[in-house]
Order: C-alpha cells, then structure tokens, then sequence
C-alpha cells in the first residue's frame, strides 16, 4: 500500500499560529469605520483576515494588504510583518506557492530587521513546510534547522516542537532516514504534552504511527487513533482519518478503509484543502483497485492529478502514476500503462535525487557539529598543551645528553658520575615500564600506544557501539548501614568479577561512579559481535551477583540488587584530561543508556528498541512498552530473557543487523 504523504503537518503550523494569533496590542472591540489609521487598525485589520482564512481567502488576502498598506503609511513594522504572514496563509490554503513564498519571505526579513525572533522562528518554519510541500526537501531541512536554532535560543516550547516534528518529516521522507524521523518525533512528544497543545500532540502521533506503518508494526493502528482523539474538532482531522484507511487497507478491511476515506474527502471539500482533498481521493482509489474495481480507481486517480499539478505536489503526483499505472495494467491497457510508468520514473528521479541526499546529509552535519565545537576546542587546547609539555621533554632530554657526553671527556671523577648516571637511567627505564603498564591499565591499549607515540589522542566518531550501565539498587541506603571497608570489599569484590567477565567478551571497561559501572563494546577497535558479546556478558554478571546474593543470604546478609541498561547507537570517545588520563564516552547513546538502567528492575536486562532489533533473532525479550525516560521521552524498553535455541545462530549473528533510519513537517 502506498504511504499517503504527511506534509499535512503544515496545517498544525499554522493553525496553532491561527489559534494563538493575538493583535500585535490589545484593544477594546469598536467598528472598523470609526477607527483611525493608527496601529490600532492595523491590528482591527488582521483579526479580520483571521475570520475569512478558510471561508474566503480572496477576501483575507484583501484585508492582509489593507493592514500592510497601513502599517507601510505609518511605519508600524511589526504590523506590515504580522500583514505579510496573514497574506501568506491565505494564499497557502489557496494552495498558490509561489505567492505564499514571495510574501512569507518579506515577513521573514520584516521579523528580522525588528529583532523579533518569535516571529523569525515561525517564518523559517513555515518557509519550510512549503518547501517540503514542494518535494523540496533540501530547501525544507534549511529552514527548519534555522528555525531550531532561533526557538531553542528564546527558549520558545512550541517552536522548538514545531521545527523538531518539520526535522522529522523532512527525514520521514526516505526510508533510510526513518529513525532519525523517530528520534526527533520522540523528542518533541513531551513538549507538545507539556504546552498541552493538542493539535501538536495529534501531529506526534500521527509521524510515530506513520513510521510504524512502515516498518509493519501493529501499533500504527494504536497512534493515528490517538491521533483522531487528539484532532478531533479540527482541520486535520482528515489526515487522521486517512491514516486509520490506509492501516485498514493494509490489513483487508476494505470497507473500513473507504469508510475513513469518504469521511475524510467530506471533512477536506468542506475546508476547501487542497492538499487534503487529494489525499483523501488516493485513499479512494487505492482502495477500491485492491477490491479490483479499476474504472472508479482511475476515477478517483484522475481527479487527484490536476490537484497534485495545481500544488505542485510531487508526492501526490506520484502515488497516483503509480496508482493509474497498476490500475491500467490490470485492465490489460499495456500503453497507457506503460505512459503513466515513465510518468512515475521522472517523477521519482526527482523526488531521490542522490546529490540531493547528500547536501541534506550535510546541513544535519553542519548543524549538529556548531553544537560540539566547543568541545573540540577544547580539546584541541589540551593538545597544543601537550605539544608544549613534550617540547619541554625533548630539551631537558637534550640537555641530559649533551652534559653525559662532557662527563665521558672527563677523567675519573666524570666517571665515577657517569657508573652513577647509569644506574639512574635503570631506575628511570625500571620507572618508565611501570609508568606504561600502568597506563596501558587505564586506556585501551591502542589509545595507549598512540598517546605514547603522540603526545595526544584523536577523538573518534563510532557509527555503532554497545553501552552498558549497572547500578546496585538502594545502595546509599545499604552503604549507611555497612562501615566503610565493608561498602569498599563488596564493591570491590563485584567490579574485580565485571572486570574479568567484560575482558573475556572483548568488551571495553570505561569508568565507575560510586555503584555504578559503566562498559562499552566495538570501541575503540570495531567488531560486528558487540550487540551480542555484551549480552552474554550483562547475563554472565547478572548470574555472578545473584550467586554472590545467595552466599549472601546464607550468611544473614542483604541482597545486592543489580540494575542493568543496555542501548546502542554512535558515540564520540576521546581520552579527556591533561594530568590524569580517562578514556571516555559521549553522545545521546550513553545518556539513553543510563536510562535504561535507571528504568531497569533488579536482577532483569533492560534494553532499548535499537537493541532489541539487533539482538531478537538470537534473544527471546519482553516488550515492556514506551516508559517515560528523564530528558529522553518516551522508550521502547526490553527484557531480555533465554537465548532461542536455533542451529543457525551463528549465521543470525554473521546476517546481524542493519537498522535503517528516517523523517515530518509542522509549524
């Protein structure tokens, strides 16, 4: 079944604008004839334009350039700026892009000339929710990055919610981008829920049950009808409706699926949305060419491509030359068959564009690297640091040198110097060894070698690595009640035992903190057995601790309650510190990793989602469903249970895993 686009989203944009709008001051309601030409009635003006938006947007678009004359007249920049949005709207719902575009634009530069940043961070928005309209995606991702970083500067909730559910929709698009779209939809779910916003709440829940449907979970079905309640009462509600069809028609419940579709064509005509209209018509006709009545799905279809042409709709357009092409095919009309294919290749050679792909890949890059730049200056301060440090070295080394040579010219007593200096470089070379044994304890041994070599480690980007986090349950409590050397010998006695459990599963030991301890697996030399080696070894010391508990218990002592968390993903890792080295970890990885083990139960495995895809050929687990996880959102969490007895598990390990990843648009 084909994906009905989701560039719906928009229409929560603006709408919540639509709602929220307010005049740019507060006045007391007179008639619009006895007004003065102050700001006052340019302010009269747009509440007026707000009336007519969907009823007549001819009549909004009038009212908008009677506010922007105004407000030009009288040099009032925040009205022209406010005039030159509501003209957009109008022109938007009119489904006219290039005037949306043309007068978004002027607004957008109104805001900024006046240093409104609520103001420029919704027209970055909006700016790119026509463009992701337009199948424009590298122009969308664009503007909705900008539009983050401005919100997230002023702090503003419903805009940073607003921008991450666009982000979202922009990488929704491509399959391979699916679960960056997830990761931003789960981000913005809680600030929906926390500005109590239900329009936005319905659009998060919407994106997560498209994704869904698209990866064939069941509960898509669960989302988009948390979608319709949360919709209900308004404009989007024909989205919702779509989704619960298209779900149906994937499941053969066709009379559901038209059922769904009609409700939502009658809701869309009634809104006079375009976009909407056209959706609703798809689902139509790809349900009734599944009940293989090809004539009223060629119906349906042709009343979706002027549409699509009209809006300049490439998804649309596509999904119905795919739609005409399979219906005419049935029908054994092999030509126009054959004519609508090529229609649908141009269009696809348009929407996957692979420099395309690219140049998006990049503005994420971009995007995301000013935000750890900070960090790397950092780092590269303490290299310089160390540069200046060995340079030091290398001259008292020198020097050293240099002063031995004199000592051999020297007679007896130079020599007698030198049988001294002699056995003080064994002392040195003796000290030197421990300095290096020691330090190879501490860092991974290649990172070892190369700060030897060096001077320095370079930070690195790992695309897939497995952390794990345990903790003892209550611990403050039972170290309050036990004398230090007891709380010391019982940790002591467990970390010694981890630390010989992850070295025999190849795993990388990177810090503890109080009770907890903290591994990793695939760094810092990569392997394809990570996922799997730190299951068997989170098992090995789960087994270790419930063996010592029962020793435990034998000698009237109480339990140590083990928490485990596991989650995998990319990380950065570097080795931090000028005087006292530590090789660590960085990344929303490690911190969903925590969460995992703060979420945990005593004596289970708690995994995540992006775990569990890797690991569920080789472990039978236990859906725990989504749990809230502090400045995370919500989870899928696992427990891992016994490992599936299968004679090809070892191919299941070599066949691994793969997780694709992807986006949405709102305002």
């Amino acid at each position: 079944m084909k994906r009905i686009s989701s560039r719906f989203l928009f229409l929560l944009t603006f709408y919540t604008i639509l709602q929220g709008l307010q005049p740019v001051f507060s006045i007391p309601p007179v008639q619009l004839t006895s007004f003065k030409q102050d700001t006052t009635e340019v302010n009269t003006l747009l509440e007026q334009g707000k009336k007519y938006f969907n009823s007549d947007p001819d009549k909004a678009i009038s009212l908008g350039l009677q506010a922007r004359d105004l407000a030009l007249k009288i040099k009032f920049k925040k009205g022209e700026a406010y005039a030159l949005k509501n003209i957009g709207i109008a022109y938007y719902i009119r489904g006219d892009y290039d005037q949306t575009l043309n007068y978004w634009e002027q607004s957008l530069q109104t805001f900024k000339s006046i240093n409104d940043e609520l103001g420029e961070a919704n027209l970055l928005s909006n700016i790119g929710s026509v463009y992701f309209n337009q199948a424009n995606e590298l122009k969308a991702l664009e503007y909705n990055l900008q539009s983050l970083k401005v919100s997230e500067k002023i702090n503003n909730k419903l805009r940073i919610a607003t921008a991450l559910v666009n982000i979202g929709a922009v990488y929704y698009n491509k399959p391979a981008t699916h679960d960056k779209a997830l990761t931003y939809y789960l981000r913005a779910l809680p600030l929906t829920k926390e500005i109590k916003d239900s329009s936005a709440i319905g659009t998060v829940y919407a994106n997560i049950g498209e994704i869904y449907f698209e990866k064939g979970i069941d509960s898509a079905l669960f989302y988009f009808k948390k979608s319709l309640i949360a919709y209900k009462g308004t404009e989007n509600m024909p989205y919702a409706l779509n989704s619960l069809g298209k779900v149906y028609l994937k499941k053969g419940d066709y009379e559901e699926a038209i059922k769904n579709h009609t409700q939502a064509l009658g809701l869309a005509e009634k809104l006079n949305g375009k976009l909407e209209i056209a959706q609703s018509l798809l689902g139509l006709a790809n349900a009734t060419l599944k009940i293989g009545d090809e004539k009223q799905a060629i119906y349906f279809y042709k009343k979706v491509e002027p549409l699509a042409l009209e809006i300049k709709s490439q998804i649309e357009l596509k999904d119905t030359y795919q739609g005409l092409a399979s219906a005419y095919a049935q029908m054994g009309n092999f030509s126009l068959a054959y004519a609508y294919q090529s229609k649908l290749t141009n269009i696809k050679d348009t929407l996957y564009n692979i420099e395309s792909d690219k140049r998006i890949a990049g503005l994420q890059f971009d995007f995301d690297i000013q935000k750890k730049q900070g960090e790397i200056d950092l780092l590269v301060k303490d290299k310089k640091l160390q540069e200046l440090n060995l340079d030091r070295q290398r001259s008292i080394r020198n020097s050293l040198i240099g002063g031995i040579f004199l000592v051999f010219i020297i007679a007896f007593i130079i020599f007698r110097n030198y049988q001294l200096k002699v056995k003080t470089n064994k002392v040195l070379d003796r000290q030197k060894a421990e300095i290096e044994h020691l330090l190879s304890n501490i860092l991974p041994s290649e990172v070892a070698i190369e700060l030897r070599r060096d001077g320095a480690a370079t930070p690195r980007y790992y695309e897939s690595v497995s952390v794990m986090f345990t903790d003892f349950k209550n611990f403050t409590q039972m170290a309050d009640d036990l004398s230090p050397q007891e709380v010391v010998l019982e940790l002591n006695a467990c970390f010694m035992a981890f630390d010989d459990i992850i070295e025999k599963y190849n795993l990388e030991k990177i810090k503890t903190i109080g009770d907890a301890y903290m591994c990793a697996g695939g760094i810092p030399t990569k392997n394809t057995t990570h996922h799997i080696d730190i299951i068997k070894a989170s098992i090995e010391i789960r087994e270790f601790v419930s063996l010592r508990n029962q020793e435990r218990h034998k000698r009237g002592l109480l339990p140590w309650e083990l928490r485990i968390g596991i989650n995998i993903g990319p990380v950065v890792a570097g080795v931090v510190g000028r005087k006292k080295y530590a090789y660590d970890i960085w990344g929303s990885t490690v911190n969903t990793a925590s969460r995992m083990e703060s979420n945990g139960e005593p004596g289970q495995v708690n995994i995540s989602s992006a775990t569990y895809q890797l690991i569920k050929h080789v472990y039978n687990c236990t859906y725990r469903g989504k749990i809230l996880a502090k400045n995370v959102g919500e989870i899928d969490m696992y427990f891992v249970g016994e490992e599936i007895v299968h004679p090809d598990n070892e191919k299941v390990l070599e066949l691994g895993m793969t997780k694709k990843q992807n986006p949405e648009v709102f305002n």
